[in-house]
């Protein structure tokens, strides 16, 4: 599955995953200076009428939670950083995690994202200019995240790759392993789509190999998984997930499910280990 950022920007999986990323953030922030790294940052921001226009995903996505009029908290808190964005209204722009997190930053906190592919970084170099506490590094953002994590206790990583390598899913699950082994105060996301239940299992069970026994899945699914070749929708595993970050997952997913999702749509929140709702 090829999953550009610019092609899909701004479509009901950056809500889901953009949405818990804030929460997230907020929780670690909570707890100290905090340092973000980021695997697969892209460009930062998105202009919604250039690849992502020809997808008319965002119109499904970030324009349909722009005109709701019943955004619970954690929907609403994206919903602000759009408008910052866009101060004359719509969502003609979209910001990226890299632009999210890096507005965020207080004096202690920073923020590395990595991009290989060298146009993007360049790109994404611009867009965190204004962010002296944020930084664009090249190269592979698997390895360099694991490497960064090291010197930087306590980090939170976030892991999105865009799966365009038939590796991902092994590596990203890898490497969020390997991040929380070496630092057990490390939180670590994943993001995924969801195509079918086979290849999802599949990464999980790689996450279980690979010593993460437990960790929070949330689901949001805008149709049954019944079509391995289209994104029936996304999850979010976080590895040490903060207090109350099942609940956060419930809001949101329940949200995107409820509001976007197809006949059949719903969300599902769960801890691995346990077969429960979390």
């Amino acid at each position: 599955m090829n999953y550009r950022h610019s092609f899909h920007a701004g479509n009901f999986a950056d809500l889901v995953k953009h949405a818990l990323v804030l929460w997230l953030l907020e929780r670690r922030q909570a707890a100290g200076p905090v340092t973000v790294l980021d695997t697969h940052a892209g460009a930062g921001v998105y202009d919604l009428t250039g690849d992502a226009a020809r997808s008319k995903e965002a119109e499904a996505g970030i324009a349909r939670l722009m005109a709701a009029a019943d955004r619970p908290p954690l929907i609403e808190a994206l919903a602000r950083e759009v408008g910052r964005l866009n101060p004359h209204g719509g969502a003609g722009l979209y910001p990226g995690s890299p632009l999210l997190i890096s507005a965020r930053l207080r004096p202690a906190d920073r923020y590395i994202g990595f991009e290989l592919n060298p146009p993007v970084l360049d790109l994404l170099q611009q867009a965190l200019e204004p962010f002296p506490r944020a930084a664009a590094r090249g190269g592979d953002g698997y390895d360099q995240a694991r490497a960064e994590a090291a010197h930087a206790r306590g980090a939170f990583v976030l892991i999105d790759p865009p799966f365009e390598r038939p590796d991902d899913y092994l590596r990203a699950a890898d490497t969020g392993a390997a991040i929380a082994r070496a630092d057990p105060r490390a939180t670590v996301a994943i993001w995924t789509p969801l195509k079918d239940l086979e290849t999802f299992d599949g990464f999980l069970r790689r996450l279980d190999q690979a010593g993460v026994k437990r960790a929070l899945v949330a689901e949001a699914r805008l149709r049954p998984l019944a079509n391995p070749m289209k994104m029936n929708g996304c999850a979010v595993v976080v590895i040490n997930p903060p207090a109350g970050a099942g609940a956060a997952a419930a809001e949101v997913c329940g949200w995107v499910a409820g509001r976007l999702g197809e006949a059949g749509a719903r969300a599902e929140v769960w801890m691995t280990g346990e077969g429960a709702a979390a």
